[in-house]
Parts: structure tokens; C-alpha cells; sequence
């Protein structure tokens, strides 16, 4: 089991996740969220080599992804929005894609089999409104239905209360790679918690 921690945009805090060692961190392109990048320093994301940086984006052009790739140093492209196959296969290209879907009740599993071939993993969160970030946790067993050996990250309202759920989870679903924590691991959006990912950090899931 990884770690990813996402929505981060300040660059202190940065450097106290790190000593936590996530295995990615993530930093959101998406200007309506609270968590947005900002005037975060391009050149300081850039030197990150300790962990896999991946870039979040909703709905938004080529040319600003791999603008963004190039510029921050990315090492993956998460596409958080309504992307096509076609999209996520023409960003793989150039960086691998991690493509997130938002699963309710109601949710087809069918749908991500069109993405297989095209991205690198896939990221299930809560449905909400605002494209993520709802603090939310969608209904777990709604993960029986996902039938693909692609493996996913975990998403959507992920606290330190549901670590040992969550490793009963790993039993199930052998895809199940990475888990991605983000408001539920706050002080203020986009300032992460470090007692609580050093409580994560500690803990057997992440320890496997």
C-alpha cells in the first residue's frame, strides 16, 4: 500500500509532508477549488524528487497540461473532470494519467473499462458537485463491482478512523495500490495535518 497526499499549496507544510514520506503528493490545477496551486513556486515543486508529483486538472485544455508538466516537473497527470478516452490517451503520450472517477450508488463500473488501455491508474472518489474535496466517503463495498485488474487509488473522505477498515479492504481488492488523503488530514484547506499523516504513516496498512 502507497500514499498519496493531496491538495497541497504551501510551500512549509510541503516540506514537513515530505518528512512523512508520501509516496506521491499531489497539487490541484483546478482554480475554483480551495486547495488551488496558486502562486505556489514552480521552481520549488519542480526540485521534489522524494515523491511522485501529480498534477490534478478538471476539465482543462492539452496545451495547459502539459504546460503544467513541463513547467512544475510533474510526474503524473490526474484528470479529475469529464476527460474522454481519447483525451487520457493523447496526455499518456507524454505523462502517464491517472483517471479519477466518481462513484455513488448508482455508479457503472462498466464506464472505466473504455479507459483501461489509456491510463496508468485509476482514482475512485465521492460523487459531489465541486469535482472532489466533499470530505465525503462513498460506499466501499460498491468496490465488489469493479471487475479490472488496473490498479486505483482510494479517495473520498479518507480519515485516520477508517485505517483499519480500509486495511480489511486490501483483503478484497488486490488493485487497491494507493491511498489518497486530503481534507479529512487538514488544518486549513491546502495545510495538511502532520500528526495525522504520521499517524498514517505509522499504522500497518502503510507499513505493508
Amino acid at each position: 500500500m502507497k500514499l498519496k497526499v493531496c491538495g497541497l499549496n504551501n510551500r512549509e507544510n510541503i516540506l514537513e509532508v515530505l518528512e512523512c514520506k508520501p509516496d506521491y503528493i499531489g497539487f490541484i490545477f483546478y482554480n475554483k477549488s480551495p486547495r488551488y496551486i496558486g502562486g505556489l513556486d514552480s521552481g520549488f515543486v519542480k526540485s521534489i524528487s522524494s515523491a511522485k508529483k501529480v498534477g490534478v486538472f478538471v476539465n482543462e485544455t492539452e496545451n495547459i497540461i502539459l504546460g503544467c508538466v513541463l513547467r512544475y516537473g510533474l510526474d503524473f497527470v490526474q484528470l479529475h473532470g469529464d476527460e474522454s478516452p481519447e483525451f487520457c490517451q493523447m496526455i499518456n503520450t507524454s505523462v502517464p494519467v491517472i483517471k479519477a472517477f466518481q462513484i455513488n450508488d448508482a455508479f457503472d463500473f462498466s464506464i472505466v473499462k473504455k479507459y483501461e488501455s489509456v491510463c496508468e491508474y485509476f482514482l475512485f472518489d465521492t460523487k459531489s458537485e465541486n469535482f472532489g474535496g466533499s470530505g465525503k466517503t462513498f460506499n466501499h463495498s460498491k468496490l465488489a463491482e469493479y471487475k479490472l485488474e488496473k490498479p486505483f487509488f482510494l479517495s473520498g473522505g479518507i480519515d485516520t478512523a477508517m485505517l483499519d477498515e480500509i486495511s480489511l479492504l486490501t483483503t478484497h481488492y488486490s488493485s487497491l495500490a494507493v491511498l489518497d488523503v486530503n481534507s479529512k488530514f487538514e488544518t486549513a484547506p491546502g495545510i495538511k495535518d502532520i500528526n495525522k499523516l504520521k499517524e498514517i504513516r505509522n499504522h500497518e496498512l502503510y507499513s505493508r
